[in-house]
């Protein structure tokens, strides 16, 4: 379980992972908070639109309709891959589910399906999971023979390695509509057992930020990225060749308060230094006070130092 990510740091965490995110007016403070709680949350949950088109299932999960009212989701995911920010904080996507379900997603414990779901929105023992997970709607027409093109099964794989980074989780804790409800089938047409298998064999790599199907030039060895070491580590004022590698990737970046190059002892200049790199990315506040985090550092893609 965990503190659900500022819009900051959502916005981050998807683009470290190479995610096409589109930003619709109005997203930061678009939720049903008023209606119950949102948070702890404990995994990702995948749903279909049951529509076609881009800009009308947009619009349907922002604005909602008569009886669920908007955001339907946190993101659409569009067949081009293109991801659209609807809402930001509790959304009308999961409804209630079984609870064995949500302790199989917190333990991450079960093998390739979460146990059978029995319980649904309005039943006697469903658990509210708008409270529990982030939800992505995917454009489809949910009959079983509207394509997945590669691109749009690349974004979802993508939006749920990001989250599951940003939060430490693994792959078992992203989930369809159908796992969580025996009321529901989405998404329709492939299968979220290899999804998640995707999403682990992506975790277990830096982010990418080239999309599936992109083509770039050869390169003789895939770059090997330093892990986050932890804010803790920061705040400890570090003496190490890490500290002077990431300043040096400041720098590339256009954002250094240095007046004279990055060291290995970890300062003021740097934390300036990395402050703007957070606002660069889009954080705010507090959120870019220039200690590292998790979503910032994957994206400045520290080169590995040992």
């Amino acid at each position: 379980m965990a503190t659900p990510l500022s819009a900051d740091r959502l916005l981050a965490a998807l683009r470290a992972e190479g995610v096409h995110v589109v930003e619709h007016d109005g997203w930061r403070t678009h939720n049903r908070n008023q209606a119950g709680p949102w948070g702890p949350v404990s995994g990702v949950m995948i749903h279909h639109t049951v529509s076609s088109g881009t800009a009308s299932s947009v619009e349907l999960c922002y604005d909602g309709y008569d009886g669920l009212p908007g955001p339907l989701c946190h993101g659409v995911i569009a067949k081009d891959g293109s991801v659209h920010l609807v809402g930001n904080g509790r959304a009308n996507h999961a409804g209630g589910g079984d609870p064995s379900v949500l302790q199989a997603v917190i333990t991450e414990t079960y093998g390739d399906r979460p146990p059978t779901p029995r319980e649904h929105q309005g039943s006697a023992g469903a658990v509210d999971g708008n409270t529990r997970f982030y939800g992505f709607e995917c454009v489809n027409l949910g009959n079983g023979s509207d394509p997945w093109p590669a691109a749009q099964l690349d974004a979802i794989e993508r939006v749920s390695a990001a989250l599951c980074r940003a939060h430490g989780w693994g792959a078992k804790s992203v989930i369809g509509h159908l796992e969580w409800s025996d009321w529901k089938s989405d998404p329709r047409g492939f299968g979220m057992p290899g999804m998640r298998d995707r999403v682990q064999k992506r975790l277990g790599a830096a982010p990418s930020k080239t999309p599936s199907g992109a083509t770039s030039p050869a390169r003789p060895s895939t770059p090997r990225y330093q892990p986050f070491p932890g804010t803790s580590f920061f705040r400890k004022n570090p003496s190490s060749p890490i500290v002077t590698a990431m300043g040096r990737r400041l720098m590339a970046e256009g954002c250094s308060a240095y007046t004279v190059g990055p060291s290995p002892r970890w300062g003021e200049a740097d934390r300036r230094s990395y402050a703007k790199w957070q606002r660069k990315l889009g954080f705010h506040g507090s959120d870019a006070d220039g200690w590292p985090g998790p979503a910032s550092w994957n994206a400045l893609k520290v080169p590995y130092c040992g």
